[in-house]
């Protein structure tokens, strides 16, 4: 299993404990560009996407809120290599 596999897979299995490195990380290798960001809060955005993704570095861990919507996005997202 690649690096790859285990962060999404750890992110799927434990979205209270989301690590907001890997969430970033995940973000971009689902084909989401950062747009920037204010203060502890980072977006991304995909083209032909309506929904964004917003991160809220908490001490390094996102709000559960923000993995579930991460979640939707690798469900969606997650079978293609960009």
């Amino acid at each position: 299993m690649s690096q790859r596999d285990k962060t999404i897979a750890n992110i799927l299995n434990n979205p209270k404990a989301v690590r907001f490195e890997d969430a970033c990380k995940v973000a971009e290798w689902l084909g989401f560009e950062h747009k920037g960001g204010k203060g502890s809060h980072t977006s991304y955005a995909k083209t032909g996407e309506a929904q964004g993704l917003n991160f809220q570095n908490r001490q390094g861990i996102i709000p559960p809120y923000q993995a579930r919507q991460l979640i939707v996005m690798i469900e969606k997202y997650g079978n293609t290599k960009t």
